[in-house]
């Protein structure tokens, strides 16, 4: 697990943006396979690739991409859908195909069913590339609350009192935030081949210390992502500020800067 200790949101988003655009250049035909995350944390990642494309050229043309998760009773075009969300904050300002954006279907007559069909369409797109997530106060991912199988499949889950309390801002009051939620499992976030994940404030300080300095339990969810061999976690000073060894992370990261890895050499 890299770790990254940054100072603001803004340094967070150029760090997970080159995660991104590493990936999207390494693609070979038909390009790379997204999962993409929504919520305040990738915003600012997603403005930087926007720029990118914008101002740089970096293609997202062949890209194919997948969403976490949807809320369960949500048509695609509700103001609050994440089909919605992630159109109006990334793919409407990319060059990405938005018939190759794919997401849990939340006004499905058959969740269940859905749930089941998404992790196929996932397994036949070849799996996902990079995973983009961010983290909940109570240390759930995509909306795998507490208590979560670590080798879930997408499927049907209800939302915590927190996670209502903490979306509540999305909405015009808790009583109209959605009690479930269509969304990767555990098991299937771990079977991408790259994983990011970007926190900032002082309310992801617990959870971030959880997900890296703590054992792997079901109680906070994202401790499942130690057994990723390659995962990224961005953060700010706030969030970061619980890590006992975050000046072993800072050296670390030092080190690489000043002493490159030359793999030409050999």
């Amino acid at each position: 697990m890299e770790i990254h200790i940054v100072e603001d949101a803004d340094a967070g988003a150029t760090v997970v943006a080159d995660v991104f655009t590493r990936t999207v250049q390494e693609a070979g035909d038909p390009g790379a396979v997204l999962g993409l995350a929504t919520g305040s944390s990738p915003i600012p990642a997603y403005a930087e690739l926007i720029r990118r494309h914008r101002e740089e050229g970096l293609s997202f043309a062949g890209s194919r991409a997948f969403l976490l998760d949807e809320y369960v009773g949500l048509t695609a075009g509700h103001e609050q859908s994440y089909h919605r969300f992630i159109r109006e904050n990334f793919i409407e300002q990319v060059d990405i195909d938005d018939a190759a954006v794919v997401s849990p279907d939340g006004a499905a007559i058959d969740p269940i069913a859905e749930a089941a069909s998404y992790d196929r369409r996932i397994a036949e797109a070849g799996g996902v590339d990079l995973q983009i997530l961010g983290i909940g106060s109570n240390g759930h991912i995509a909306f795998n609350e507490p208590g979560s199988s670590l080798n879930s499949r997408t499927r049907v889950v209800g939302l915590s009192r927190s996670t209502i309390q903490d979306n509540s801002r999305y909405f015009d009051s808790a009583a109209d935030v959605p009690v479930r939620a269509l969304s990767q499992g555990l098991g299937t976030i771990l079977e991408a081949r790259r994983i990011v994940l970007t926190a900032t404030s002082a309310g992801k300080a617990a959870a971030i210390a959880q997900l890296v300095e703590g054992a792997i339990s079901s109680r906070w969810p994202a401790t499942v992502l130690q057994l990723h061999p390659d995962v990224v976690v961005v953060v700010d000073e706030a969030a970061g500020a619980q890590l006992q060894l975050a000046e072993d992370y800072r050296y670390a990261r030092r080190l690489e800067i000043e002493n490159p890895l030359d793999v030409t050499q050999g």
